[in-house]
């Protein structure tokens, strides 16, 4: 006899809601350990591999490879103390285990934990459908082969919680709910027009479908899950972009849909200004040639722009804060942490260094090296994409010389570095041809006005053009 748990998806932090499935680790059937991990999902900040928090067979997974799910729907059910799944585990049977609990490993994501499961004993009405119910995240059942089944009709329906497993029955379809908050003959239990919209584009009665929310309430999850359990494609989560009558429509998903919805929160919140300033740089690449040749790991360019932000932001703190927009205050963080514009195949991702105030160019250099090699990995953690006071964005790989760059809200400020290329420029009094930047600052104008984002450029492009004014302030 085993108990069969229900894995949910974990709360991956920073507000996240929901999850794309990438490529599921396990099958129906394997053994898994725990913390083994199970499914890898794509949030709108990173790909995560997520771990089970139990040790078991999996009897059945929710969610076909690029279906996206809410935080909180079941990942997946494990048969823990079972060595094999049977149909009876797959079928939705139930009464308490042996010793009436199973341990978890306690330590799922963020904010997310396993514990104890609390054994109860209850008898299951199976559906007519021959759908399973899925069970209550931490619930503990039994695996019976024959499970007890009441000899006549009872009142109510069947208990119902989430879509059924996708890999549990083949063939399976969603089913009606006849009962409960939500009558036959009463209102559809929806709540987002998003939800009506899909049901309504892919012909599917809303009546006829299992809401897995509270109260029967029918989920985005829902409708996707009858849409391909009928055979049919969402229109509105293609897997690509989709290709009709002379146009190409690709859906805002994933990454790209996150920076689209960020982009367009800064440039509705913030009232943003650009400043911009042109710099010679020769004496900065040759202090960079200097310390790289001396031995040892190499300091970036990007990595002493980064310490010079951060001096720069010592000295004028207004830059290093944020607005609270509900208190209407402006809040200075003490720490800086700089993230920086990477360009990835998924999408422009934008990693944080944490603490950057207290690296030197070295850590830094080390640093950004890191977590762009994680970033076009795909490997980063959510922990990794978020939490930035202030970012540097290196347009000038692009063999760009200026740009007016968006605010990563909810920070204030931005500095933008076009590429270094040799220009003529006026030396000590003489023309002659320089390394010269276009440096420029985008800020929040409700921080600081422009005499401050004005200084605070002046410094950084003097520390460009003479590095002793680093130095200086170190």
């Amino acid at each position: 006899m085993a108990q069969v748990l229900e894995f949910k998806l974990p709360d991956l932090g920073e507000g996240l809601t929901e999850a794309e499935i990438v490529r599921w680790l396990v099958s129906v059937g394997e053994v898994v350990a725990i913390d083994q991990p199970v499914v890898e999902v794509e949030t709108a900040k990173a790909m995560v591999e997520v771990p089970c928090p139990y040790a078991g067979v999996v009897t059945a997974r929710f969610g076909e490879e690029g279906s996206e799910l809410p935080v909180g729907a079941p990942l997946l059910t494990v048969a823990v103390g079972a060595s094999a799944p049977s149909d009876a585990e797959s079928a939705d049977t139930a009464s308490s285990s042996v010793d009436g609990e199973a341990e978890g490993s306690g330590n799922v994501l963020v904010g997310y934990g396993t514990g104890a499961a609390p054994a109860r004993r209850r008898r299951v009405r199976a559906a007519s459908s021959g759908v399973g119910s899925a069970p209550p995240a931490g619930s503990a059942r039994s695996v019976d082969p024959a499970p007890a089944v009441d000899p006549a009709p009872s009142v109510g329906p069947a208990p119902s919680v989430g879509p059924a497993p996708l890999d549990a029955v083949p063939g399976q379809t969603p089913t009606g709910r006849p009962g409960g908050p939500f009558a036959a003959e009463g209102p559809v239990p929806v709540i987002s027009p998003l939800v009506r919209r899909l049901a309504r584009e892919n012909g599917l009665d809303l009546r006829e479908l299992t809401g897995s929310g509270p109260d029967g309430l029918i989920l985005r999850a829902d409708v996707e899950y009858a849409v391909r359990a009928a055979g049919q494609r969402t229109a509105a989560v293609p897997a690509e972009p989709v290709r009709t009558q002379g146009e190409t429509r690709t859906p805002l998903r994933g990454v790209r849909g996150a920076v689209a919805d960020k982009l367009s929160r800064s440039r509705r919140e913030i009232p943003e200004v650009t400043v911009w300033v042109d710099a010679d740089a020769t004496e900065l690449m040759n202090a960079r040639a200097a310390m790289n040749a001396v031995g040892g790991p190499k300091i970036s360019l990007l990595a002493l722009f980064g310490r010079i932000c951060t001096a720069a932001l010592d000295r004028y703190p207004e830059l290093n804060s944020t607005v609270d927009t509900a208190a209407r205050e402006i809040v200075r963080l003490d720490r800086v942490h700089l993230g920086f514009a990477a360009q990835t195949e998924r999408g422009l991702v934008v990693p944080v260094v944490k603490d950057a105030q207290s690296r030197g160019a070295e850590s830094l250099s080390g640093e950004f090296a890191r977590l762009t090699e994680e970033a076009r990995a795909g490997r980063l953690t959510p922990a990794d994409l978020t939490g930035g006071t202030f970012t540097l964005n290196n347009y000038g790989v692009f063999g760009v010389d200026g740009s007016t760059p968006i605010i990563n809200h909810p920070e204030a400020a931005m500095l933008g570095i076009g590429r270094i290329v040799a220009k003529p420029w006026v030396h000590q009094g003489e023309l002659a041809v320089r390394q010269v930047v276009q440096l420029s600052l985008t800020f929040d104008h409700r921080v600081c006005d422009g005499g401050t984002a004005g200084g605070f450029l002046r410094y950084v492009a003097d520390c460009v053009e003479q590095p002793a004014v680093l130095l200086r302030s170190l």
